[in-house]
């Protein structure tokens, strides 16, 4: 998907009492309708997150992963909801290793469904409506239809051969003995027919226990007994007990202080923590002195990231399985020593070795365990989407669905999959992402939040794979240093580098690479180039540079400002 998309300068949406911003605008629709029905934000981002899963079956899933991070104006307090199923007890690297397992995708790379347990949690703790007001405007979607985007209709054609291996996605992406075309209407009854027995469920009961009826109604009924027929006929390792025992979980997000604001990220079962480590770097750096996109700036950025990513790479994993550096990971004084290392005019020439954040934290060292990583190329599998909600009394949702259908079938007769995210798992068993029975793969969606003097300032993220952090930081540096408005900060043209191995298997590793959208200057593009950088171009609106978007509050007027990139389906709406 890496065709040019409709290139756009837009104005930021200016509003005074909510913005919503997703991936797909009839998903931004269905928040805001929520909105106007009397929901607050959690609400909404429920139904814009239950909408991107119909509307954007090819990147998410009701049975996929859904991380989320909020806050609001009542806690005061910003959490996160883990949205991330974990293996089955079955699955062991030797047991993967004898079945021949193909970890890049397959049946054997089935973890937890989790976007609809986080969904139902988030109503739970921090909504006010039932599911039956919230999913009403999915259901609508899944069961009337809707036009099938130039996108959607890429993704889905480009995943022909494999949906046509398993009958229920074939009957419903196929059902016209092709893919449907730009335009064309899609239904996809079996998911609406799941959501309304899960709405069925929560019946005669208050609103919190309806939803633990729903909940259970997925986990422990009808629907979790197909799942693990479906699974065990196709030769996988789920079974009933695993989905009974599982259940998505409340955690505190990692933080750190950038100019005078406060970021946050869910923690390092997922990528999140790539990006305040990240900054904790730059702000070493007088970015704001340099001029914008320059090659100097970029240079210094893209370094930046390629020593967060080999922490990444080093440290990160489920911290329920192993111990994870994180407050010497972020520590300013480990940031200092990572400035240290970075030659202002000169590339690493691939991923630099990892520091050694045991030093900045009250623990015993432990070496990195994962092995030096060996250039290694491999596919790039479709991403994700994202949506943020955020309203004038500053309560704030944000989230980063997944998992497409082109990976894993649909479970027969309700029309969703079965989370395959076990390819972001590594086969060595000395990684700190290893596989594990009941261990959470690492994640690479992982929304963000920004505070202010203790109040919400903006949520934001984006889908693209081991880009997200990436085009994260760069949209943060432009609001944040430039002084760009949301609107801007997004549209700016992107880098990315791919110096590092991959989240998804094989984990690929393209030492030096770096794309860049050729909107920047050739000139700074050859200047890359000689500090070491092996640059190549990119579309000038290239999808795979990601779709940031985000909200923004200015409290001082009282002012709400949305932004969607035009890279993709991105939308924002306001009131």
């Amino acid at each position: 998907m890496e065709f040019d998309a409709l290139p756009t300068t837009r104005p930021p949406v200016l509003s005074r009492k909510y913005v919503v911003t997703s991936g797909h605008y009839l998903a931004s629709m269905a928040g805001a309708r929520v909105l106007e029905m009397g929901g607050n934000v959690v609400d909404a981002g429920v139904a814009t997150g239950l909408c991107l899963n119909v509307v954007q079956p090819d990147l998410t899933n009701i049975g996929g992963v859904a991380p989320i991070i909020l806050r609001t104006a009542q806690s005061r307090v910003v959490v996160t909801i883990s949205g991330l199923g974990w293996w089955p007890k079955a699955a062991t690297i030797e047991e993967l290793t004898k079945r021949r397992a193909d970890l890049s995708g397959g049946i054997l790379t089935t973890v937890m469904p989790a976007a609809i347990g986080a969904w139902l949690r988030a109503l739970a703790e921090y909504g006010t409506m039932p599911l039956g007001a919230v999913a009403a405007p999915a259901i609508e979607l899944a069961e009337e239809g809707f036009p099938v985007n130039r996108f959607l209709a890429a993704n889905l054609a480009s995943a022909a051969a494999r949906l046509a291996q398993w009958p229920a996605s074939r009957e419903v992406y196929l059902s016209r003995g092709r893919t449907p075309h730009p335009g064309e209407l899609l239904v996809q009854r079996d998911v609406g027919r799941t959501l309304r027995l899960l709405v069925e469920a929560e019946r005669g009961h208050s609103r919190v226990a309806g939803l633990r009826a729903a909940r259970d109604r997925f986990y422990t009924g009808e629907i979790a007994q197909r799942m693990v027929s479906l699974n065990q006929e196709m030769g996988g390792l789920l079974d009933v007990d695993d989905l009974s025992g599982f259940d998505v979980a409340v955690e505190p997000p990692v933080r750190t202080s950038y100019r005078g604001f406060d970021v946050f990220a869910c923690g390092p079962w997922c990528q999140g923590p790539v990006v305040p480590e990240t900054l904790n770097i730059l702000e070493g750096f007088d970015l704001q002195s340099l001029a914008h996109n320059s090659a100097e700036s970029l240079h210094l950025i893209v370094e930046a990231l390629k020593a967060a990513f080999a922490d990444r790479h080093a440290y990160y994993g489920d911290p329920r399985f192993v111990e994870v550096p994180i407050e010497g990971l972020l520590s300013k004084a480990y940031a200092a020593e990572w400035r240290e290392r970075i030659d202002p005019s000169r590339a690493s020439p691939g991923m630099p070795e990892p520091g050694d954040p045991w030093r900045y934290q009250q623990a015993t060292a432990h070496g990195p365990a994962a092995a030096r990583p060996v250039p290694l190329r491999g596919p790039q599998p479709p991403d994700t989407s994202y949506l943020c909600v955020l309203d004038r009394d500053g309560n704030a949702f944000s989230a980063t669905p997944s998992d497409g259908v082109g990976g894993m079938p649909l479970v027969p007769g309700y029309g969703f999959i079965v989370s395959g995210r076990g390819h972001q798992s590594w086969a060595d068993p000395a990684h700190p992402s290893a596989i594990a029975p009941g261990k959470r793969p690492r994640l690479s969606p992982s929304p963000g939040l920004v505070m202010k003097d203790g109040h919400v300032f903006m949520p934001y993220g984006t889908p693209g794979l081991d880009v997200q952090p990436q085009a994260m930081v760069q949209f943060l540096v432009n609001l944040l240093d430039h002084g760009m408005d949301v609107q801007e900060a997004i549209e700016a043209p992107r880098v990315a580098s791919y110096s590092f191995p991959g989240s998804s298997h094989p984990h690929p590793y393209d030492p030096g690479a770096l794309r860049a959208e050729a909107r920047i200057a050739p000139a700074v593009r050859d200047a890359l180039g000689a500090m070491g950088h092996r640059v190549a171009a990119w579309p000038a609106w290239a999808p795979g540079a990601g779709a940031v978007c985000a909200a923004a509050l200015d409290r001082s007027e009282g002012v709400l400002a949305g932004g969607a990139d035009p890279r993709r389906m991105a939308y924002a709406v306001g009131w």
